[in-house]
């Protein structure tokens, strides 16, 4: 079992890796074709995805937790901590992707259709399935879900002030934000719908949360050996 997750997580992270930079090198393509000048605006705004994020943070867990495993270690309570985030956040992605964005263009160019499946279907079920199925996952406290819900929430404190400031090259208007349900200018109430889009994400989330933490408590269905010393 152990040497089966290696074998996910290593891939998995190369095939996130991969769907990032095919769909950074499309965007470029296309700004590039546009003649827009301000190119490193399409750096910010493309991390500026919770998507993306989440993904990166896919990576940094799934390269970090093949080296766990492959020293034949139980998780690091700390490891154990942001690989709970990670999950959290990716099975919310797709989710929310599912639910709301599905079939939505992001504005820095044209989608990439396979790199879009990986990280918003394929990742977010490898990283599900090897939270609930991977050896060497800690028990988990109930604070726990403080850490999973903090960076959702810098993240949309810095959406929305970055948004009015931003300015969008596509589009050639004065704001920008990652998804059209937090533009306040396409809400039919303003910023009370985009309140409301933020608050049923948190709660998303934070459930989402809830349910990782409880998984994480439950007896692990294949520990691994206790280390020596």
């Amino acid at each position: 079992m152990r040497a089966l997750f290696i074998v996910v997580r290593l891939a998995g992270a190369l095939a996130i890796i991969a769907a990032i930079v095919a769909q950074l090198m499309r965007s470029h393509e296309v700004w590039t074709r546009l003649g827009i000048r301000h190119i490193e605006n399409l750096f910010v705004n493309f991390f500026s995805y919770f998507t993306i994020d989440s993904n990166v943070g896919t990576v940094v867990v799934f390269a970090i937790g093949a080296v766990i495993l492959l020293r034949r270690l139980d998780d690091p309570r700390w490891f154990g901590i942001l690989r709970a985030c990670v999950t959290a956040y990716m099975a919310t992605t797709g989710i929310v992707y599912n639910m709301l964005l599905r079939g939505v263009n992001v504005s820095e160019g044209q989608v990439v259709p396979w790199s879009n499946e990986i990280l918003h279907v394929v990742g977010p079920l490898l990283v599900v399935a090897d939270w609930l199925l991977a050896p060497g996952r800690p028990r988990l406290e109930w604070k726990t879900i403080g850490w999973v819900v903090s960076f959702p929430i810098v993240w949309a404190l810095y959406t929305m002030i970055r948004g009015p400031l931003a300015y969008n090259d596509v589009a050639q208007q004065r704001t920008w934000y990652p998804y059209p349900f937090l533009d306040p200018g396409l809400a039919p109430e303003g910023y009370v719908t985009v309140a409301f889009y933020i608050v049923m994400i948190a709660a998303i989330i934070g459930g989402v949360g809830a349910a990782v933490v409880w998984v994480s408590r439950r007896r692990q269905r294949w520990p691994l050996p206790a280390s020596a010393g």
